[in-house]
């Protein structure tokens, strides 16, 4: 007797919902930014809180997807893009440098992601542990991972801020400030990684090519008459 089997829907899966509404966050937050830094910096920081949850709502629910993961990493990518366009308005004197981080991490990230589903995987963290030693630290260390990420958003939005407001002063000095140089290193070297992202996806999707056509040379030998 045959067994018949409900269709999952995996457009409402948890994590996916709340990546829903991470993108209905960001989309107030980018409309405020220019005008509002109160109501654009809670939508902004609401949504990099619940990229946090996504992932462990995607393991408690046993409901990881290749649709999540890119949801996941267009979210990331185009939140981080809005606030540099806004920042390239506040510091024209800086847009450059603005500028290349944005095709940096657009690029490489989304290099990277579409390798990993090339070659099968559910997520783009998931990398052999005989793999880049720096990606093996990165990404199976979720104190660096999250330390690093934090950090780069820190900078970004300390500068932000700045625009707006010195912030709370400590010893006379601006907070928002000190933010922003604490954490300036950090985003210097998170951008180096997505560089990394760039390079390894390289390797990996050459390996797929060589292999895919050498199993493409393999049957068109076999079609020849012997």
């Amino acid at each position: 007797m045959e067994v018949k089997q409900e269709k999952e829907n995996i457009y409402l899966f948890v994590p996916n919902i709340i990546g829903y509404a991470r993108i209905v966050l960001a989309i107030v937050s980018f409309y405020y930014m220019p005008t509002d830094y109160v109501i654009a910096s809670w939508c902004y920081i609401i949504s990099v809180l619940l990229d946090a949850l996504d992932g462990h709502a995607a393991r408690h629910f046993n409901q990881s997807t290749k649709f999540g993961a890119m949801l996941d990493q267009l979210t990331d990518r185009c939140g981080t893009c809005g606030l540099l366009v806004t920042l390239s308005y506040f510091y024209p004197k800086y847009m450059f440098w603005f500028q290349l981080s944005m095709a940096i991490d657009v690029a490489c990230h989304w290099f990277y992601l579409h390798t990993t589903v090339l070659q099968g995987k559910t997520s783009h963290k998931f990398i052999d542990m005989s793999g880049n030693p720096i990606m093996r630290v990165y990404y199976t260390n979720r104190t660096v991972l999250g330390f690093m990420c934090l950090f780069n958003e820190l900078f970004y939005a300390a500068l932000y801020l700045l625009h707006f407001t010195p912030g709370p002063l400590l010893l006379g000095f601006s907070t928002f400030k000190l933010l922003a140089i604490v954490s300036f290193p950090v985003a210097v070297v998170k951008t180096g990684i997505s560089v990394i992202h760039g390079f390894v996806a390289s390797c990996n999707i050459g390996v797929i090519d060589v292999a895919e056509r050498a199993a493409q040379r393999e049957r068109e030998a076999n079609k020849k008459p012997h």
